[in-house]
């Protein structure tokens, strides 16, 4: 059976091999805080659940040192050749595009096909998370199958992935510690509080009012937080349910919807969403990519307003179709 903890241990060991090859890499700037952040996240992955809330907590506040100290630094490991790579991309052409497509392929067949099918009795997926199980084994067949048809050096997946994640650096991990931190807050009871703000000092006696606050409030707070996956429960649990679907009759499913693509508008503006607005800006070595308003969030500015306009207008005609 595949289950999820395959899935960590899959990531942890290779967080793990990053900080050993960093280690060992001596013309890496700073080697050693390097090594020791993603050392780190390596057991955070592998021995987390062992670790109990302390001992988390202090790996957190840990990586957090490193990266606020500035003690990451990037590395330039040599695998093949610009020449090599030039010349393997120009025999092979689309075709080096496999590997990758193979990834949401696998993935889609896993949720779809594999979840349902068992071996010798038992189920191949595991009960918890079959879309990440499924990814995960996505991943691993991927890098598999172009070891084999690429037949690159046997440290290469590794050597480059590394040099890739120095690229990113701490932002790297800021979507996985900002969902944790939405949870944080949902459990803190911050929804309830964000719900008597707002009915304390807005007037939202009317549908309109209410759908404003609630797609107005998803697109600010993903801003803060820099995830709409971290927002939703917050916001949702403060204006969404009980004011647009309770108070004002609004279908849960089309507010609940909405209010997430509402949320997706904020990601399009902010620097804390760094897997989608810094991260791509620094792999691809884009000229204007300092934060906090890159030329990527710049550029997505106008198409997150009228979007978060349209979902206004959809949410308040199509939510209350069946209300009285």
């Amino acid at each position: 059976m595949i289950t999820l903890d395959w899935v960590y241990i899959f990531a942890g060991l290779t967080f793990a091999g990053f900080s050993v090859l960093t280690v060992l890499d001596r013309e890496h700037p700073r080697r050693f805080g390097t090594a020791a952040f993603w050392g780190l996240l390596a057991t955070s992955f592998l021995f987390g659940s062992y670790l109990g809330d302390l001992g988390n907590g202090v790996l957190v506040l840990t990586l957090a040192a490193l990266a606020g100290f500035r003690l990451l630094g990037q590395s330039r490991p040599a695998t093949t050749t610009p020449g090599e790579r030039a010349a393997s991309a120009a025999r092979r052409g689309a075709w080096l595009f496999v590997p990758a497509l193979m990834i949401p392929a696998v993935a889609i067949l896993g949720v779809v096909v594999l979840e349902r099918v068992s071996l010798f009795g038992r189920p191949l997926f595991g009960a918890g998370q079959p879309t990440i199980v499924a990814l995960g084994l996505a991943v691993a067949l991927a890098l598999a199958g172009a070891m084999i048809w690429l037949r690159p050096p046997l440290l290469a997946p590794l050597q480059e992935g590394r040099r890739l994640m120095d690229s990113v650096g701490w932002a790297g991990i800021l979507p996985q510690a900002l969902a944790a931190l939405g949870a944080v807050f949902v459990i803190a009871g911050v929804g309830d509080r964000i719900g008597e703000l707002f009915a304390s000092y807005l007037p939202l006696d009317t549908r309109l009012l209410a759908v404003l606050a609630y797609c107005l409030g998803m697109a600010l707070f993903t801003f803060i937080m820099g995830n709409a996956f971290a927002a939703f429960p917050v916001v949702t649990a403060a204006v969404g349910l009980p004011l647009v679907v309770v108070q004002f009759g609004g279908d849960p499913a089309i507010v609940c919807a909405i209010g997430m693509l509402s949320g997706f508008c904020g990601t399009l503006t902010t620097p804390m969403a760094a897997n989608f607005n810094v991260v791509p800006a620094a792999l691809l070595d884009l000229p204007d990519r300092d934060a906090p308003f890159n030329g990527v969030i710049r550029v997505q500015l106008p198409t997150a307003a009228a979007l978060l306009a349209i979902n206004i207008v959809l949410m308040y005609a199509l939510a209350f179709r069946g209300a009285a």
